[in-house]
């Protein structure tokens, strides 16, 4: 399957909403207020809106502050994949334990969505493939992710799968109850 993959620009945002409002939301309703901002939100996560998430990414969006790639087939977004430097995603450094060196310039990959038709097709997998060529040379030490434990959906699966990020040579680098935090150096 030949997809494009894109990087995330103020140009795509309409593509980046549609993507969310009418692929994403329709298979799974109940995280009808995410729209990927969920790591970049320090609030009660109760309180947060899908008008709040909407209009907080499209600010982002606009300030360069949200990051990733879109994946199209035929000009039609169908995946997603949310990547930033860790430092940008100020839920993660406030929730979670996974930083063991400070001074590390970490590359952040959160999450993978794939348009339903599309899953089990390569998608996730050409986008990382674009994630670690053009983060390769810049001013990073390391990729992480966080995929979770379980044996999950496709959907379920949105923080990408162990399997797909072992095959890049990721290691893990913790382990917690539900979730591993994988890593992969820099060369």
């Amino acid at each position: 399957m030949e997809i494009a993959i894109r990087p995330l620009t103020k140009e795509l945002k309409d593509d980046y909403l549609f993507f969310f409002d009418n692929i994403i939301f329709k298979e799974n309703p109940d995280r009808l207020k995410c729209y990927c901002y969920d790591y970049h939100f320090t609030g009660d996560v109760e309180s947060c809106t899908r008008e709040m998430s909407r209009s907080s990414v499209i600010h982002l969006i606009n300030e360069n502050k949200l990051t990733g790639y879109l994946a199209f087939d035929n000009g039609i977004p169908i995946g997603w994949c949310n990547a930033n430097n860790r430092l940008n995603y100020q839920r993660l450094l406030k929730d979670y334990d996974y930083i063991d060196n400070p001074d590390d310039k970490v590359c952040s990959i959160v999450c993978f969505l794939i348009h339903p038709d599309y899953r089990r097709k390569g998608v996730a997998q050409q986008i990382l493939d674009r994630v670690i060529s053009d983060y390769s040379n810049s001013d990073f030490d390391y990729f992480e992710a966080y995929p979770k434990k379980d044996e999950l959906s496709c959907e379920g699966n949105f923080k990408g799968p162990l399997e797909l990020f072992k095959r890049y040579d990721f290691k893990i680098n913790k382990e917690y109850d539900n979730y591993y935090v994988v890593r992969k150096k820099i060369e």
